[in-house]
């Protein structure tokens, strides 16, 4: 998973910028020959000349993975598949697998994608190397399970992150475990650490559910797809691995600076407005 798509990435920055080759040599340090041996297989570029290329691009206001972003969804859409998007601190070593996926995330061991380009962006920015994968997935003939911001999605990744070992057995519990554990792929919203801070609150009896849930819906990261099952994973496809230029990354950065800053003081609202709606954890496990 290690190959970007350098050469029609590169025609398309000079042509979207109407550079000669000559300008765009000049502008770059990417030679006609080294394209040439690129295209061919007869060499592959190194970490200097793609981070000359794309932050170029990035300089000149070229948002190259916005873009592809767009016309994959498009594309896709129109198949009926879904376009989707995969960040990896370290990059993927060959083909997406469960093996790696961790037991106490959102909804178990799994293969986590977004679909929406800049949330898994936003998560991987700050390592040095981060990789973000843009996928293709069929659902059809699939055990899809979805969840919305609701409370069955509240216990459901409260019961994964291990803060309903209190409540192990209860009909509630087993029956959200029982439909996650046959589902091919989950379909749920995405949430961040900050969400996560929210629903342990809900778990540890702090909040109602109908706090718990309003605060939830204060930040809206999109949604997020977890590939369950070698039956789902064979209907996933990485198409295109994209390189995250030093800029983009900072970017990103601070966009998801701003919108934690944002979702604080939304949370804070929402917990005060339905203070007291709603029932607690123990009322409802009890």
């Amino acid at each position: 998973m290690d190959e970007y798509h350098v050469v029609e990435d590169a025609e398309l920055i000079r042509e979207l910028l109407g550079l000669t080759a000559n300008q765009f040599e000049k502008a770059t340090g990417v030679t006609r020959m080294a394209l040439y041996r690129w295209a061919s297989g007869e060499s592959v570029p190194n970490e200097e000349s793609l981070a000359a290329l794309y932050d170029f691009a990035y300089s000149k206001g070229i948002r190259l993975n916005k873009i592809k972003a767009q016309l994959y969804c498009e594309e896709h859409d129109a198949q009926g598949h879904v376009a989707l998007f995969h960040g990896s601190k370290n990059g993927l070593i060959g083909k997406p697998s469960l093996k790696y996926g961790r037991d106490n995330c959102d909804f178990g061991r799994g293969f986590y994608c977004g679909t929406r380009l800049e949330q898994p962006a936003m998560f991987v920015s700050e390592f040095e190397g981060a990789s973000l994968y843009m996928c293709d997935f069929n659902p059809i003939g699939l055990n899809i399970v979805e969840f919305k911001v609701e409370r069955d999605w509240m216990l459901a990744v409260s019961l994964f992150r291990g803060k309903l070992a209190d409540y192990r057995g209860h009909a509630i519990v087993e029956s959200l475990r029982s439909r996650i554990e046959r589902a091919d792929c989950v379909i749920a919203p995405i949430a961040d650490n900050r969400m996560f801070e929210i629903i342990d609150s809900f778990a540890e009896g702090e909040m109602t559910d109908v706090q718990c849930r309003h605060c939830l819906s204060a930040t809206d990261l999109g949604s997020q797809y977890v590939i369950k099952t070698d039956k789902a994973l064979r209907a996933l496809e990485v198409v295109e691995h994209c390189y995250l230029s030093s800029q983009e990354k900072h970017d990103y950065l601070t966009e998801k600076s701003n919108v934690s800053r944002i979702g604080r003081d939304k949370v804070k609202a929402a917990r005060r407005q339905y203070r007291n709606e709603g029932v607690y954890i123990e009322e409802l496990l009890g």
